[in-house]
C-alpha cells in the first residue's frame, strides 16, 4: 500500500502539501483532484522518487513496478507497435537474453527463457499492443509506421499505450484524456475499469472520474484528504462541510434552474425524448455539483449578442476538405440558427474538425455554398488558437489589443473572472501553462460578443473549476453553439442535439451519448463481420462449419460461466429491489426499528456491491467470448 504520514511537499519556496496523512490500498483506483498548482504533479513526482518529502514520510513496497506516461517522445525510426511493446520491460529483457542464449548455442537456457516468456504471455504481446493501439484510435496500417511520422498528439497516445501495456503494480496517469477523442475516452474507461493494479489518476473530466475511480484524494488549502466513493460522492461529502454557507445554496439553485429550463424546452420535442431523459439524469446530479465549486475563482459569462440574424450560418450541398485529392465530407447541409446547440460525434479522423474549420471559414469549401449572416461574429476555439497567442505579451496586452478602448484597470478586472488575478495578468504568455492559455483564449472570445460559438475540444487543459464555469456560461448563452468534446458532462449539459460525422457524411443522430457508445460497438462488429465474411469466402462450407464448431467449443466454458453469473446477478437484483422497497417505507425509520433499518442498509450496500462487481466480471467474460468468436 501507499502510506503518507504527516507528508509535506515544497516546490522551491512554495509549500504545496502540509502535514497530510492518507493510505491508498493495493488495487484501489484513486482520483487525484485539486485546483491548478495545488501540488498534484508534485505528489506524482514524489511517488516516482523524483521529489523527496520536505517533512513526514511517503512509502510504498520497494518491489512495486511503477508506470507513467512519458511527456516526450524521441523521433524514432522504430515502428509504433514495437515502441508500445517496449512498455513491457520484462519481456524485452527476456527477449534480449533469449537472443544471447541462441548466439551462445545454450539450449537449456533457451528452453528456460522460452518458458518464462510463455508464462508472462509474452508471445501474445504484439496482439495486445495492437489492441491497445486500435482502442486509442490507430488504424491497422499505422501500426508499422515509424514513431517519427506521428504528430505530437498521436505520440502522446503512443506513450499512453506504452504505459498501459506494462504490467505495473502502480499506474500513474496525469490527464490521460487530453489528447483523446470521445471514442478513445470511452475505450480507455473500459480498459482502466479492468486494470487490476493500483491506479492514481489526475483528471479534470468528472464523468471519466465517476466511471473509473472509487476514491478521491483532494488537495485543498495545502492538505491532502482521501474520500471514499467517486467524484460525485466526493462532491456530496464536501458539500456537507460547506453546508453552512449561504452562497452554496444560491449557486446550487441557480444551476438547477438553468438545467430545468433546458429540460422543459427540450422535452417538448417528441423526437428527442431520449436526450430529455439524459438531461433529467444530469439534473439529478446537479444539486451535488455546486458545493464543491463554492469558492471557485471563475465566474464568467458570454454577453448576449447585440443582434441574432436568422439564419446565422449555413452550408448547402457542400464538399469539405483540403484539396480535390483529400475530400473529407460530401453533400453537407447544415443550418445554424439562434438557439442551435449541436454536439458533433464521430470517430477520430472522420471530419469533425474539418467541418468546424469549414464553418469558421478557416478552410474554403471545395464545392457548395457557405452563407454567412452580415456582421456575424464567430467565437472559434481550437487548439491552434492557443499557439497563435502573441509570444511575449501578457493577458492584459491581449485584451487591450483586442479592445483598445479598455484601459489596464478594466482589462485586469475582466481577466479576474478567468482566474488571472494580481500579477498573473501581467505575466508573459511564454510562461503560461496550457490551461492558462485556454482561459485567455476563452476570455478573448467572450470579449468579442459572438453570436456563434464553434468550440473544438475547449476543455483540454482546463481544470474542474473552469470547466464548471464554462458549463454555466454556455447554458446562459443566447446564440448558437457547435461543440466537439471528449468531456461527456459538458456535452450532456450544454447540447440539445447531436450530429454524427461518419463515412464522409454529416447526419442527424437521434440518440444520446449512451446510444453513440452502442453505435460504436455495432460499427466495430459490422467492420469485423465484413472482414470475416471476406476471409470466409476462401473457405469451403465444410471448413467453415469445422471452424465455427471449434470456436463454439473454445468459448463454451466461458459462456457457461457467464450464464451462471447472469443468473446470480438477476437473483441479487431481485433481492435488492425488495430491500429498496422496504427502505422506501417511512415506518422503518421510526426509532424503535433502528436495528432493522441498520440491517437493511447494510444488506442494500452489500447487494449493490455484488451486482456492480459481478456485472463487471460478466462484461469481461462477454468481451472474451466476442474476441474468440471474431478471431
Amino acid at each position: 500500500m501507499i502510506t503518507a504520514t504527516d507528508l509535506s511537499l515544497d516546490r522551491g519556496a512554495k509549500n504545496l502539501i502540509n502535514a497530510s496523512s492518507f493510505t491508498i490500498h493495493p488495487n484501489h483506483k484513486v482520483g487525484l483532484v485539486g485546483s491548478n498548482g495545488c501540488g498534484k504533479s508534485s505528489l506524482f513526482a514524489a511517488l516516482l522518487g523524483e521529489l523527496s518529502p520536505d517533512a513526514g514520510n511517503l512509502s510504498m513496497p520497494s518491489t512495486w513496478e511503477i508506470a507513467t506516461v512519458k511527456q516526450e517522445t524521441p523521433s524514432l525510426e522504430q515502428s509504433a507497435l514495437d515502441y508500445v511493446m517496449d512498455g513491457d520491460k520484462e519481456f524485452r529483457l527476456l527477449e534480449q537474453q533469449l537472443e544471447q542464449a541462441r548466439t551462445n548455442d545454450d539450449g537449456n537456457l533457451e528452453a528456460t527463457l522460452i518458458n518464462k516468456i510463455d508464462t508472462i504471455n509474452g508471445y501474445s504481446l504484439p496482439a495486445r499492443a495492437g489492441e491497445l493501439l486500435h482502442g486509442l484510435g490507430f488504424l491497422q496500417n499505422q501500426l508499422v509506421n515509424p514513431v517519427k511520422d506521428f504528430s505530437g498528439g498521436w505520440r502522446m497516445r503512443l506513450n499512453l499505450a506504452q504505459a498501459l501495456i506494462s504490467r505495473a503494480d502502480l499506474l500513474l496517469l496525469d490527464e490521460p484524456t487530453n489528447h483523446l477523442d470521445l471514442d478513445a475516452v470511452i475505450w480507455l474507461q473500459r480498459w482502466l475499469k479492468r486494470f487490476t493494479g493500483t491506479l492514481v489518476l489526475i483528471s479534470h473530466d468528472r464523468d471519466f472520474l465517476d466511471t473509473v475511480i472509487g476514491q478521491i484524494l483532494h488537495i485543498e488549502h495545502k492538505r491532502a484528504k482521501l474520500y471514499s466513493g467517486n467524484y460525485t460522492s466526493f462532491e456530496r461529502q464536501r458539500r456537507e462541510h460547506l453546508a453552512q454557507q449561504d452562497a452554496q445554496y444560491q449557486k446550487q439553485q441557480k444551476e438547477a434552474a438553468h438545467l430545468t429550463a433546458f429540460v422543459d424546452r427540450f422535452r417538448a420535442k417528441a423526437s428527442k425524448a431520449k436526450q430529455a431523459q439524459s438531461r433529467l439524469k444530469r439534473l439529478e446530479k446537479l444539486p451535488d455539483l455546486a458545493p464543491a465549486h463554492v469558492d471557485s475563482q471563475f465566474t464568467f459569462s458570454f454577453e448576449q449578442p447585440e443582434s441574432l440574424p436568422y439564419p446565422l450560418l449555413s452550408l448547402t450541398e457542400s464538399q469539405c476538405g483540403y484539396n480535390t485529392e483529400t475530400i473529407i465530407l460530401n453533400e453537407v447541409g447544415l443550418t445554424l440558427v439562434p438557439g442551435s446547440r449541436i454536439g458533433l460525434l464521430g470517430r477520430n479522423g472522420a471530419g469533425k474538425s474539418t467541418l468546424i474549420k469549414s464553418l469558421a471559414g478557416e478552410i474554403a469549401l471545395l464545392n457548395g455554398e457557405r452563407y454567412c449572416a452580415q456582421e456575424l461574429k464567430i467565437g472559434y476555439f481550437s487548439q491552434h488558437q492557443l499557439e497563435q497567442l502573441h509570444s511575449g505579451s501578457s493577458p492584459v496586452d491581449h485584451i487591450i489589443r483586442a479592445q483598445p478602448a479598455l484601459g489596464e484597470p478594466q482589462a485586469r478586472s475582466f481577466l479576474g473572472k478567468f482566474g488571472f488575478s494580481g500579477d498573473q495578468a501581467l505575466e508573459s504568455v511564454n510562461t503560461m501553462s496550457g490551461g492558462e492559455k485556454a482561459r485567455l483564449v476563452l476570455a478573448l472570445i467572450v470579449l468579442e460578443k459572438p453570436q456563434l460559438l464553434l468550440l473544438d475540444e475547449p476543455t483540454n487543459h482546463l481544470d474542474l473549476e473552469m470547466r464548471q464555469a464554462l458549463v454555466m456560461a454556455l447554458q446562459d448563452f443566447g446564440g448558437a453553439i457547435i461543440l466537439i468534446a471528449h468531456d461527456r458532462f459538458l456535452l450532456e449539459s450544454c447540447v440539445d442535439e447531436f450530429y454524427l460525422v461518419a463515412n464522409g457524411q454529416v447526419s442527424d443522430f437521434s440518440g444520446d451519448i449512451d446510444d453513440y457508445q452502442q453505435w460504436l460497438n455495432d460499427d466495430k462488429k459490422q467492420a469485423i463481420g465484413s472482414n470475416k465474411s471476406t476471409a470466409d469466402k476462401g473457405l469451403d462450407k465444410k471448413q467453415l462449419r469445422q471452424q465455427q464448431a471449434e470456436l463454439r467449443k473454445k468459448s463454451a466454458p466461458l459462456r457457461k460461466e457467464a450464464d451462471k453469473l447472469e443468473k446470480k446477478i438477476h437473483q441479487w437484483q431481485d433481492e435488492l429491489t425488495q430491500v429498496e422497497a422496504l427502505l422506501s417505507d417511512s415506518e422503518i425509520y421510526q426509532a424503535e426499528r433502528k436495528g432493522e433499518l441498520t440491517i437493511q442498509l447494510k444488506l442494500q450496500a452489500s447487494l449493490k456491491d455484488k451486482v456492480e462487481e459481478n456485472e463487471m466480471l460478466w462484461l469481461e467474460l462477454a468481451e472474451k467470448i466476442e474476441e474468440i468468436q471474431t478471431s
